[in-house]
Formats: C-alpha cells, sequence, structure tokens
C-alpha cells in the first residue's frame, strides 16, 4: 500500500502559502511626507527618499504601541538594511502620514503594510511629542505623535521593514528604554516614560 500523505505535505497546496492579507498601499510604495514649522503647521511636501540626510527638514510622523489584551506590547526590530535606524528595537510602528491623512488612518495602513495585522481600537495619546535623532549618518526631526492601539494576532513582516518580532511586558518595555545598552531606539527611549505616565497616571511613584 502506498503511503498516505497529508494534503499540507504539498508546498504548492493553498494551505501552505503565504499570502499578506492586505495588498500593499500605493501610498507606501511613493511615500510623501508633510514638512511642519515649529508649531506644526505644514508648509510642504517632499519625497521620503530624499527628505532624509545628515541635516533633515522637520517633518509629520507618527508611533504607535500595539498591546494584547494580557498588556503585553508587540516590539518590533527594524530591518538591517532600512536606510534609517536599522537593526534597532523599537515600538510596534513607526511612519509618516500622507498629506491630508490623519495619524490614525497612517498607523492602521502601514501595520497592514510592515505588519500584516489589523489593529483596533486606535487612540491618540501623545500628540505632540517631538524629537531629533541621529545615528551617526541619518537624522531624524519629527513631529510625532504616539498612539496607542489593541492588537490579538502575532505579525507576519515583510522582511524588508522587520526582521525581527517580540510580545514584552510593559515593565520589561521600560527596562529597555531606561538601559543604554538594550538597543532600543532612541525615539521610543524617550516616548516610554511619557507614555507610562499618560496610560498608567494613578500608579504608585
Amino acid at each position: 500500500m502506498p503511503p498516505i500523505r497529508h494534503p499540507l505535505s504539498d508546498p504548492t497546496h493553498p494551505g501552505r502559502r503565504r499570502v499578506a492579507p492586505f495588498p500593499p498601499s500605493p501610498l507606501d510604495e511613493n511615500e510623501q511626507v508633510v514638512l511642519v514649522d515649529e508649531q506644526g503647521t505644514p508648509i510642504g511636501l517632499a519625497d521620503k527618499a530624499t527628505v532624509h540626510g545628515a541635516r533633515t527638514p522637520r517633518h509629520l510622523a507618527f508611533s504607535c504601541y500595539g498591546f494584547r489584551s494580557d498588556g503585553r506590547l508587540l516590539v518590533t526590530r527594524r530591518a538591517a538594511d532600512k536606510a534609517t535606524f536599522p537593526a534597532v528595537w523599537t515600538n510596534t510602528a513607526c511612519g509618516h502620514p500622507a498629506p491630508g491623512e490623519a495619524p490614525a488612518d497612517a498607523a492602521a495602513r502601514r501595520m497592514r503594510y510592515e505588519l500584516r495585522i489589523e489593529p483596533a481600537d486606535l487612540r491618540m495619546v501623545l500628540p505632540d511629542f517631538s524629537y531629533r535623532a541621529s545615528d551617526g549618518a541619518v537624522e531624524e526631526n519629527e513631529l510625532c505623535p504616539v498612539l496607542v492601539a489593541r492588537i490579538e494576532d502575532d505579525p507576519d513582516p515583510r522582511p524588508d521593514e522587520v526582521d525581527r518580532w517580540a510580545w514584552w511586558t510593559w515593565p520589561e518595555f521600560l527596562a529597555a528604554a531606561a538601559d543604554p545598552d538594550s538597543g532600543l531606539s532612541p525615539w521610543a527611549r524617550l516616548q516610554a516614560p511619557l507614555l507610562d505616565a499618560a496610560l498608567f497616571p494613578n500608579r504608585p511613584s
């Protein structure tokens, strides 16, 4: 009698294919960023591919923190060949709103594109956060509102965007933000204590 093979042992079977549930958005393939002045007022547009350099003009961005219902945070490590801050651990997703796009809509779009996950309950927590940071080659200079979202599923990331991911407890993330040798991104280090105070205002000091 010939051996019985399960259908999923065939690598071409539809059940074995990894198909992204969300198609890439043209906004992610041909990004423009919104330039802003020190008050956060839009003053122009620039191609994302050309705006980041040793001196970067101030522009609009966002950071999003995705939490599971058990309180764990999805952290990601940026791919090693990214142009800015490669191979650093950071929050769930970062990016740039397109012209006229709300930060929450941009965060949802970017998480679908980078991580193939669908966030829920997106809300703004730190609307006025901004920072400047350099990795020695490229500077970030961003007005970067911080949002939180609920995420239940494990990600299936694009390898050119994210090469590793993990679920951390919030105390683990705070400890990494306070540890200069943790490899966490500079913006996450700055955001962590502010976000902690905003999310847990009644925690005993």
